[in-house]
């Protein structure tokens, strides 16, 4: 194990385990940063960085490092940000325009969307999660249509070949894709190698595509990139997100809003 630097009172297991804990509360950090709080070079905290990454806890990207979100099963994911996520329902429900067909996945937010939506609009919503069919079903105004196949119970939707088959023989207005992690610059990505494919299968059967996020989302990292930036029309995220991350997504040429 390479011993502490001059000025340095902390092992580098040591320190790799502070970082991971800035990781978890900020989703992202600088090395530059990094090196001035531990008072060690920068090509220590790259190394700190490398390991962390070779042990898949978090992504590196230039000049510091994202967290790699974990799949936590969605019966968990519901009970938290509650009020978070509908007060972003709420705004992402008012891009949803009359007689429109919707694609909706599965996750925690997305099943407030589902809650949100106006009833008496002659709206179809087209869901691989048994949650989001259960928040329409039976209210005035809706057909329901359910993407059949293995429901995985952490996504808490059906994913495979079966769904997989269902989606690319319907056309839809809007999608509403579950995010995992997303940024200005490559687009959307996912944890689960087969919802990859779904959630591609979506979008490219929709007019038009609505990531709806919790400002953390936008600074983590997911493993598998799913869209590019392009395919991504809407992004609707909280107030007090960094202004700057805001803007790179407007220069993309997506919509943003504020909820």
């Amino acid at each position: 194990m390479t011993s502490p630097e001059p000025g340095d009172t902390t092992l580098p297991r040591e320190r790799q385990e502070r970082i991971l804990e800035r990781l978890r509360h900020h989703g992202r950090v600088i090395a530059a940063d990094l090196a001035v709080e531990f008072r060690v070079s920068e090509d220590s905290i790259r190394r700190d960085l490398r390991d962390l990454a070779a042990r898949s806890l978090c992504k590196r990207v230039y000049g510091g490092a994202l967290l790699i979100r974990e799949v936590r099963p969605l019966t968990e994911r519901r009970r938290e940000q509650v009020e978070r996520k509908r007060t972003l329902a709420a705004v992402a429900a008012s891009l949803v325009g009359r007689g429109q067909i919707l694609f909706i996945d599965a996750g925690s937010t997305n099943s407030a969307i589902a809650a949100a939506l106006p009833d008496g609009h002659d709206l179809t919503v087209v869901t691989n999660a048994p949650d989001v069919a259960l928040a329409v079903i039976g209210r005035p105004g809706f057909e329901v249509l359910c993407i059949g196949g293995r429901i995985d119970p952490k996504i808490g939707g059906a994913i495979g070949s079966i769904a997989l088959r269902q989606i690319q023989g319907i056309r839809a207005d809007l999608c509403f894709p579950g995010v995992c992690a997303a940024d200005a610059q490559t687009g959307l990505w996912t944890l689960d190698a087969e919802e990859v494919v779904l959630k591609q299968a979506m979008i490219e059967a929709s007019g038009e595509t609505v990531l709806v996020a919790t400002r953390e989302k936008l600074i983590t990292a997911a493993t598998h990139h799913t869209a590019p930036v392009e395919s991504l029309t809407h992004l609707v995220v909280e107030r007090g997100t960094d202004p700057a991350i805001l803007e790179a997504w407007r220069a993309a040429g997506t919509s943003v809003h504020l909820a």
